[in-house]
């Protein structure tokens, strides 16, 4: 499909959901984990995580507000 549609189906955004929120909690417990630590280059480890799935959760939710306008907002 050349052209992102307009609308998605009720089964897209069921799956984008579930991406969403499996990210959003790994996100917590990383970011949850990462405070707990002492040790600091795991904690550091921790904190990439962390920022590796809320911004991926950012992206989808820019996705989503785009509303297929395909990035020309």
């Amino acid at each position: 499909m050349e052209k992102v549609p307009d609308i998605i189906s009720t089964k897209d955004l069921s799956y984008i959901e579930d991406i969403f929120n499996w990210n959003f909690t790994a996100a917590k417990k990383a970011l949850s984990d990462a405070n707990c630590v002492q040790e600091g280059s795991i904690s550091k480890t921790l904190y990439e995580v962390y920022n590796l799935h809320y911004s991926i959760c950012k992206k989808l939710i820019k996705l989503l507000n785009q509303g297929g306008q395909n990035g020309n907002k």
